[in-house]
This record gives C-alpha cells, structure tokens and sequence, in this order.
C-alpha cells in the first residue's frame, strides 16, 4: 500500500491565536476591571500557565493553601500524569476571592459557574470575545512560553514542565522524575511579576 496510495498528509489546522506576551500586562489590568467569575478564572489560567479544561475542573480538594500547590489529578490532564502547579501570590489572592462563592465543600468547582457547577466550556472564549479579542484562551499557553524564553533566564526544560510537556526522548524521562517544583516556583512568581 505504501507504493500505490499517496502519502497521508499532516494535519493543518495551525496555531491557536495567541496574544504577544508584552501585551498580556495591558490585558491583565483590563482584565482585573471586570467584576465576574469567568475573568478571575482566565487571569488564574494565565498566571498558571494551564489548559482551559484544567481549570475549569478544578476543584477545592486539588489545592494546598498552606503549600501554595495546585495539584492536578492524572485523569484530568493530556499527559495522563499528575501535575503540579505552584501557585503565586496573585494565583493565591484570585482563589481567596473565590472561595465564598464556592460554599466550602471541597469538591466544589474553584470558579463556579450560575447553576454552581464548573464553569461552561466556552465561558472563557465569550469573554474573551465580548473583550473585542480575537486570540484564544489556549493560545496564553504560549504567551507565558515566548516570555520564558525570549525574556527569562529560566531553562527551556523548567518552562517545558510549567506547561505540563514531556521533554526528552524516553530514555531521558526514565532518569529525570522530579518535576522541578520549587524552579517552576521561582519561574511562575516571575511570570506573574511580569504580567
């Protein structure tokens, strides 16, 4: 078959609309101006760093106030692995907004939606419509990672494992097991510091 048909063609569906990372500041001001729920979720998403749907399945059980961790469960992330985020003090203050509006059960969604589950799917993406923007909301997974690396000093391996990507061939992730938690600490209080 490899001789009679023709090649299969890679998809092309192209890069999600991203924001360039010297404006994502301006954005985060306007941003903080709107008193709703869906913009404390998406500035938490920038300062994270993470997927939409990471965010908004997450839950109160996932979040360790005391050691300013995140933890995602394997079954909600793309890699199949459990992540961990480290939350920087803005990240900190948007969860302490939000808490009364959960009621204090611990499998609560962090950010709430009107009937009190997690917020929709396309929460995010109208808001950023009715903003009169035209990036998506994935596409601020790569403003935090041109930041990275065109302005901070971290190594690409630390903002690699920030975005939860398997870096290396197999044989480099059978050695390295840590996940850089406290590198990625310092890298996210930059990223926020920035923004």
């Amino acid at each position: 078959l490899d001789h009679l048909l023709p090649r299969r063609q890679k998809l092309t569906r192209g890069h999600h609309a991203a924001m360039a990372y010297a404006s994502v500041p301006a954005f985060i001001t306007d941003l903080q101006e709107r008193e709703a729920v869906g913009a404390l979720a998406l500035e938490f998403l920038i300062l994270t760093a993470a997927r939409s749907s990471e965010v908004q399945g997450a839950a109160w059980s996932e979040i360790d106030l005391e050691a300013q961790v995140w933890t995602v469960p394997a079954t909600r992330m793309k890699a199949g692995r459990e992540h961990r985020v480290p939350l920087s003090g803005r990240a900190l203050a948007i969860l302490e907004t939000v808490r009364p509006l959960s009621g204090g059960d611990e499998h609560s969604p962090l950010f709430p939606g009107r009937d009190g589950g997690p917020l929709s799917n396309m929460a995010l993406a109208m808001l950023l419509r009715r903003m009169g923007r035209t990036q998506t909301v994935h596409g601020f997974r790569s403003s935090f990672r041109d930041w990275a690396g065109e302005v901070s000093t971290f190594p690409r391996e630390v903002a690699e494992a920030a975005l939860a990507h398997t870096v290396g061939d197999a044989t480099e992730r059978a050695y390295r097991r840590g996940d850089a938690l406290e590198k990625r600490r310092k890298l996210m209080d930059a990223w926020a510091g920035f923004v």
